[in-house]
């Protein structure tokens, strides 16, 4: 079937121009900017449907190296379906799910089993990280660090727990390393100054920002004896992003990332909304003076991708202190609003920063941009749209977003997975 999208604003990372792009089954066909007269005609290309934009814009769809899908194991959190309906109205066809389920994704047949269970249901393409340890236990690497095909693993993390024992975590970096498979560290070891910290009574803010600066700077250094690829994941404090910078200027091995709440929001806002309850995330919301130097840090290119980190919990969950937000649904919009709206960033940075960089990181080279023989996985977002978040329309089950209630400009409309329309918010395509 071959599927012409004409009037669009066409955004990646190189091109923002209006002009129409050509599928033909699941994969871009043609792409012809406005003006290109020969081609800018749909009797040239015979196709079977047309999707007119008058002027929306059309992205390449999102990429998230972040999320918890809480599946196995947590259904009244969220499953594999909702999570992944919350990720096409979010704009997202391809992530990667973190391993802290019951069972911890461990193995690589637990993985396989997870993907074949989201390749089934035709929605997104998933890509279960496998833990460092058994059990997420911290005591011996797990199975996954050894069995794993090439291609069919993109990521390996412990998730909230970094590898204590120094010797476990180097030998787990040195297998990753063997396999060409990017780490990501959370960086929530901080080791004896943070329980110093914690005996003094310091608060969270204070032990938190010690942790995640300590830590790392730890998974720098045994990345970099190992020669691995290191993901610093969440990166939320000026001086971790101070020390990923200085990485890179040696050239090491290094991605990392920032998420929306980090790049949107402060303590000021989780203090509004509960420091111990609705406002608790890990790392958490941090000073305006962070705030900006993360902002910087996407500017200069220090900070490689936007992650959402998406954590869903139940109300009574979030109540009682369990740390994270839904982030899927309001990723792109609450981006798009804080960086985009006010002059920070363009559209065609935002959009290397949720699309080709992840990709790239994957190792995806068949995604991340509007071009001939890549995937047709796009999302046409209305960028004039101003609309209020409630939670209550989530499709994730988690409602606990830090942005419920809260004006947002831009809107995801659509989104295509290899040239079939998952998601459709206003019915743009007649049936």
């Amino acid at each position: 079937m071959k599927t012409l999208l004409q009037n669009f604003r066409i955004v990646d990372e190189l091109i923002d121009a209006i002009g129409a792009v050509l599928i033909h089954d699941d994969i871009i066909r043609d792409v012809c900017l406005k003006g290109e007269i020969i081609r800018y005609d749909i009797g040239h290309w015979s196709v079977d449907r047309v999707i007119d934009g008058g002027g929306l814009a059309l992205m390449p769809a999102f990429i998230d190296l972040h999320a918890h899908f809480r599946d196995p194991g947590f259904p009244e959190k969220e499953t594999l379906e909702s999570a992944s309906l919350a990720a096409l109205a979010g704009g997202y066809t391809t992530l990667v799910c973190m391993a802290n389920t019951k069972p911890v994704i461990d193995t690589f047949e637990a993985a396989q089993a997870l993907k074949q269970r989201s390749d089934a249901l035709g929605l997104i393409d998933l890509y279960p990280a496998i833990a460092l340890t058994r059990n997420m236990a911290g005591e011996e690497l797990s199975q996954g660090l050894s069995r794993v095909r090439p291609g069919s693993v993109r990521l390996f993390s412990e998730d909230g727990k970094d590898v204590a024992d120094d010797a476990l975590f180097l030998a787990a970096f040195g297998q990753a390393s063997r396999l060409g498979i990017p780490v990501s560290c959370h960086c929530d070891a901080g080791g004896h100054e943070v329980e110093q910290a914690r005996r003094a009574g310091q608060p969270r803010s204070v032990w938190s920002r010690i942790e995640e600066n300590v830590a790392t700077e730890r998974a720098l250094r045994l990345g970099r004896e190992a020669n691995a690829h290191v993901h610093i994941a969440h990166v939320s404090t000026k001086e971790a992003l101070a020390s990923i910078r200085a990485a890179k200027t040696r050239g090491e091995s290094l991605t990392c990332e920032a998420t929306p709440h980090h790049l949107c929001l402060t303590e000021v806002d989780a203090t509004f909304m509960g420091d111990e309850s609705h406002g608790r995330v890990n790392p958490p919301l941090r000073g305006e003076d962070d705030r900006q130097a993360l902002i910087a840090g996407l500017l200069d290119g220090s900070i490689d991708v936007i992650a959402t980190d998406h954590a869903p919990h139940t109300a009574v969950d979030k109540e009682h202190g369990s740390p994270g937000f839904s982030g899927l649904e309001t990723s792109f919009a609450a981006c798009f609003t804080e960086l985009v709206s006010k002059g920070r960033l363009s559209l065609s940075q935002l959009s290397a920063l949720m699309s080709a960089a992840p990709a790239r990181i994957l190792g995806l080279i068949d995604r991340g941009a509007i071009k001939p023989g890549l995937l047709a996985d796009l999302v046409v977002v209305d960028t004039e749209a101003v609309w209020n978040v409630d939670t209550t329309l989530f499709r994730s089950r988690g409602q606990n977003s830090p942005f419920n209630g809260r004006a947002l400009s831009s809107q995801t409309l659509m989104t295509l997975r290899r040239g079939r329309v998952v998601f459709d918010r206003d019915l743009l395509v007649k049936q």
